[in-house]
């Protein structure tokens, strides 16, 4: 079992607040293909990274995760991609741990 985690930021690269009907469609498209989702909402997550001598950047982000049984990384790496267009988004990050249930 894997518990899958998707960072996805509240804001374009451009700071313009991103509409709740593409988190929705994430949302949708995660529970048909997994069974279900949690969405991590409630207070924004704050991702800070540096670049270059400029200094750090910041995003605002939510967080969603999933369980799956099996990690299809060719999946994950296409699926990435189109959040990374649709979020216009230089990389989204996804990240994947070992898990089992107790």
């Amino acid at each position: 079992m894997h518990l899958v985690h998707i960072l996805l930021p509240l804001s374009d690269n451009a700071g313009k607040p991103l509409g709740r009907t593409l988190f929705r469609t994430v949302a949708d498209e995660l529970t048909e293909k997994f069974g279900g989702m949690t969405a991590h909402t409630r207070a924004p997550a704050e991702g800070l990274w540096k670049e270059g001598a400029g200094g750090a950047s910041k995003d605002e982000i939510v967080i969603y995760e999933v369980m799956a049984e099996g990690l299809d990384e060719a999946w994950w790496a296409k699926y990435r991609k189109k959040l990374e267009r649709r979020f216009k988004q230089e990389r989204v990050i996804v990240r994947a741990q070992e898990t089992r249930l107790l």
